[in-house]
C-alpha cells in the first residue's frame, strides 16, 4: 500500500524564543503607559492630538492670566482665586476631556473585540482594569494639576509667602487627586458599558452634568426658601459637589454651594466616605464588566 503523501510537515523557519519573559508586571506597565499617552493623542494620528491638547491649553490659559494679574497688580499678597477653586470653575473642560478620552481608552477594545486577546497573555483582568483606571486618573491629574503648578510658580515669582502658597498648593493637589480618581472611575464605567464611542461620550456627559444641574437647582430653591439645612445633604448627589464638599470641610476651600457655606467637618466625613465608596464601586463595576467582556 503506497504511503499517503497528501499531508506533509514543512519546516518554515520558525524559531523558539529563548529570551527573558517579562511577565504581567511589564505588560501592565506597558498598557498603562500606552493608555496614558493615548489620552493626549501621543503615539496616535495628528488628528487625535488636536482635542486633548486644545483642552489642555484651554485649561492652562486662565492660570497664566491669574499669574499675570497677580504679578502686575502692585501690593498683591495672594492669588485672585484659591487653588481649590480652580477645578470647580473649569469643570466643563474637565468633563469634556473625560468624555472624549475615556471611550477612546476602553470602547475600541470592546468594539474590535481585542479584550480576549489581552487576557490570552500573562495579563489578567485585574491588570487590565488597574492599568486603564490608573492611566485615565493620571491623565486627568495632569490636566487638573498643571494649572495649579503654574499658579504656584507664579506666586513664587510674585514673592508671595512661600509657606502659605505651598500649603494651599498641596491642598489643591489633594483635591484634584480625589477628583481625578472619582471622575475617571465614573467615566470608565460609562464608557465600558457600550462599544459605541458616541454613546459613551453622551453617557459620561450626562452623568457629570445632569446631576450637577439638578443638585444646583434644588440647592438654590432650598437657599431661597430658607431651608439651608438641606443644601449640604443635596451635595451628595453630584460628582463635582461631592468634591466641593470634601475640600470645603477638610481643605479650607471656598464652597460653590449657594451662600458659599459648605458642609461642616462632621458632614464632610459623609462626603469623603461617599467619594471613596464611589471610587471603590467604580473599580468593582469595571472588574465585573470585564469578567464578561474577556470571554
Amino acid at each position: 500500500m503506497a504511503p499517503d503523501t497528501s499531508t506533509q510537515i514543512h519546516n518554515i523557519g520558525y524559531r523558539s524564543y529563548d529570551g527573558p519573559r517579562l511577565g504581567r508586571a511589564y505588560a501592565r506597565k506597558s498598557l498603562f503607559s500606552q493608555s496614558l499617552r493615548g489620552a493626549y493623542g501621543l503615539g496616535r494620528s495628528a488628528k487625535s492630538k488636536v482635542l486633548p491638547m486644545l483642552l489642555f491649553a484651554v485649561m492652562c490659559v486662565p492660570a497664566l492670566i491669574i499669574v499675570a494679574v497677580a504679578i502686575a497688580v502692585p501690593g498683591s499678597t495672594d492669588l485672585p482665586i484659591k487653588y481649590t477653586t480652580y477645578a470647580m470653575t473649569t469643570q466643563v473642560i474637565i468633563g469634556l476631556f473625560l468624555a472624549s478620552q475615556a471611550p477612546q481608552s476602553v470602547s475600541r477594545d470592546l468594539r474590535f473585540k481585542t479584550v480576549p486577546l489581552y487576557f490570552s497573555r500573562p495579563i489578567e483582568r485585574v491588570d487590565y482594569v488597574l492599568a486603564k483606571y490608573a492611566a485615565m486618573a493620571s491623565a486627568l491629574f495632569v490636566l487638573t494639576a498643571t494649572p495649579l503648578l503654574i499658579m504656584w510658580i507664579g506666586s513664587l515669582l510674585a514673592k508671595f509667602d512661600f509657606a502659605d502658597q505651598t500649603k494651599e498648593f498641596g491642598q489643591g493637589l489633594v483635591s484634584v487627586l480625589l477628583l481625578s480618581l472619582l471622575f475617571s472611575g465614573l467615566g470608565l464605567v460609562m464608557a465600558a458599558l457600550t462599544p459605541r464611542r458616541g454613546f459613551g461620550v453622551a453617557a459620561i456627559i450626562a452623568v457629570l452634568l445632569i446631576p450637577y444641574g439638578a443638585v444646583t437647582a434644588v440647592q438654590g430653591i432650598s437657599y431661597s426658601t430658607g431651608n439651608t439645612g438641606a443644601i449640604d445633604w443635596m451635595g451628595l448627589f453630584a460628582p463635582i459637589t461631592l468634591i466641593d464638599g470634601v475640600q470645603t470641610a477638610f481643605l479650607n476651600a471656598d464652597s460653590i454651594f449657594p451662600g458659599g457655606q459648605g458642609p461642616s467637618a462632621a458632614i464632610g466625613v459623609v462626603y469623603l466616605l461617599v467619594v471613596l465608596g464611589l471610587i471603590a464601586g467604580s473599580y468593582a463595576a469595571l472588574m465585573a464588566r470585564y469578567r464578561k467582556a474577556g470571554l
